[in-house]
């Protein structure tokens, strides 16, 4: 008589959604609580910068102010000059500083990603040493000034953020575990010079890394300002985040230094938006980024991660 085997025991499938559904809610929940306190701050500090002066000093500051006032961002365009010149000088560093930047870091990147490239291990060392060294600020200062000539010139705050070390190491990486070899010794077969294969193939296959690097650049150029007060000394060539750090202070200096303007102090507190004043700054400066973001999210996460893992 023929044994019967028993058969075996099907394993049960994993639902994540049936068996994780209490989980999935709490993780929901979680997200969604972690949003709220990332967009409050930034919508707290809109509306205590439409908020009239008094009203602040009186009750502090509110979500909902019971007077709601744009004396402040009166101020910022009154008090600044022009502005408007501020924000193109801002917008003309930001656009040639991310072009520039972004056409030498993949050149440079996609070169140390090669592994025939006959100098890749001296250019590689050439692109860490920065970021274990620095020559200092002096030395930079008179390189900037006396040998290139660039003081009170934009290029002096174009050039610095050219190369970075960790963009090229991010864009390396993502150069040798995203695009196949396979893919370059084919196009070489098929003939295509370098040029030819970085432009059409690898440049198209690289625009999530591209854009999460164009991002951090952006965000550099944008809010740079420490080298604005170094080199530039021109009002019409002052980007707009070291004009409005300008008017801060001069701010601060009206607010506390009451005994330096005498008779006119009381009079020039009472119509002074100070409180108010510091939060339009922080909304002019950040809503240009804030109209950009949405332009790069698309890219950003998958730049981030396509490159980390090598399956």
């Amino acid at each position: 008589m023929a044994e019967v085997k028993a058969k075996p025991k099907k394993k049960k499938e994993y639902d994540p959604i049936k068996i994780g559904g209490g989980a999935n809610v709490v993780l929901n929940i979680l997200l969604i609580l972690l949003t709220i306190s990332a967009i409050l701050p930034f919508l707290f500090v809109v509306m205590i910068s439409f908020t009239d002066e008094q009203t602040i000093k009186t009750n502090g500051y509110s979500l909902f102010p019971e007077k709601f006032s744009v004396e402040a961002y009166k101020y910022v365009f009154k008090a600044g000059g022009s502005i408007a010149t501020a924000y193109k000088n801002s917008i003309f560093i930001t656009v040639v500083g991310v072009i520039l930047a972004l056409v030498l870091t993949t050149m440079y990147a996609y070169s140390l990603s090669r592994e025939d490239y006959e100098y890749k291990g001296f250019f590689t060392k050439v692109s860490t040493i920065p970021m274990l060294f620095s020559g200092g600020l002096v030395a930079s200062y008179l390189i900037m000034t006396q040998f290139l000539g660039l003081k009170d010139s934009m290029w002096a705050l174009i050039l610095p953020g050219l190369v970075g070390s960790y963009n090229i190491i991010l864009m390396r990486t993502y150069f040798q575990t995203s695009i196949p070899n396979a893919l370059i010794e084919a196009a070489t077969i098929d003939g295509a010079t370098e040029m030819q294969i970085f432009f059409k193939i690898i440049l198209p296959l690289s625009l999530p890394i591209i854009a999460t690097v164009g991002l951090f650049l952006t965000l550099g150029y944008w809010n740079d300002w420490y080298n604005a007060m170094l080199y530039i000394d021109s009002e019409d060539k002052m980007p707009v985040q070291y004009m409005l750090m300008r008017i801060q202070n001069s701010t601060n200096f009206l607010s506390v230094r009451q005994d330096a303007i005498g008779s006119l102090a009381g009079e020039i507190k009472k119509t002074l938006p100070a409180e108010s004043l510091k939060m339009a700054i922080v909304v002019i400066t950040t809503a240009p980024i804030l109209i950009a973001y949405p332009f790069f999210q698309r890219y950003f996460i998958s730049g981030l991660t396509l490159g980390a893992v090598k399956e």
